[in-house]
């Protein structure tokens, strides 16, 4: 045999040893967009949460729990959700002050704008709770430190608000909010900030009732700011000087 084509045969033998070639893992696509978290849990709409104690009155401010009791279990079945949400309030971006003064109509279309949609009252819980169905999204306690909450209220100027000319002064005057992930413990069980407090944030209510609308978390101010409570009072035309949102969408599916 010649000396090309014994390494002719060489070749072959070592490409028959080593087999047929492996086929490239194909990386996998996140199954949320960039800025964005996966969250998969159970919603249960019999939820009680006992407050084991209460905040002193304050005239002017609702009834606000200082410590709730541990959750006890859903009093029914519970609903399975799978869905992204933003990790911040709108625009999404750490650092950046969120987005106030936009109607429900308004933020349901910037959200449109980038691909996503305004989260489901229930998606919104799921997200502040976490698995352990927490009161509040770092825990049993409310804790100031933790969120931007508890701030004393400043009266406002209804005329100066609505008024194009004076609106943007006004909102300013009134703004006791801070940039998107300012507070390192306001984060959820599953890594969503700015929950509770901050700014109130639109939500699609999905009873439809008295309106698609619908707020959750509550704002700096001296409100309710837990997980489960919802605001049903305004319609989808309402903007105000602390209401803002974040935006979640559906999962991309796996590829087969």
């Amino acid at each position: 045999m010649g000396r090309v084509a014994a390494h002719a045969f060489a070749l072959l033998v070592v490409g028959a040893a080593a087999g047929p070639a492996k086929p490239r893992a194909v990386a996998k696509a996140p199954p949320c967009p960039r800025g964005m978290v996966e969250v998969r849990g159970e919603y249960c709409p019999s939820l009680e949460q006992v407050c084991a104690r209460w905040m002193p009155p304050e005239r002017g401010s609702p009834p606000r729990c200082a410590e709730f009791e541990p959750t006890l279990p859903c009093a029914g079945p519970t609903v399975a959700r799978h869905f992204c949400v933003d990790k911040y309030e709108f625009p999404n971006r750490a650092g950046k002050k969120p987005v106030v003064m936009t109607t429900w109509r308004e933020a349901q279309e910037l959200c449109r704008g980038n691909g996503k949609r305004l989260c489901k009252d229930s998606e919104w819980t799921v997200a502040c709770e976490g698995a352990e169905h927490l009161p509040y999204p770092y825990g049993l306690v409310r804790d100031e430190s933790a969120c931007n909450i508890d701030k004393p209220s400043i009266d406002v100027d209804a005329k100066a608000l609505s008024a194009p000319a004076t609106r943007a002064k006004e909102v300013a005057r009134l703004w006791q909010g801070e940039p998107s992930g300012s507070r390192k413990a306001c984060v959820s069980p599953y890594g969503v900030f700015d929950m509770t407090g901050n700014v109130d944030e639109w939500v699609v209510n999905e009873s439809g009732r008295p309106f698609r609308s619908a707020s959750k978390g509550g704002y700096w101010g001296r409100v309710r700011d837990a997980c489960r409570p919802m605001t049903t009072a305004h319609d989808e035309t309402f903007p105000f000087y602390q209401t803002g949102f974040r935006c979640c969408a559906d999962p991309t599916p796996p590829r087969p």
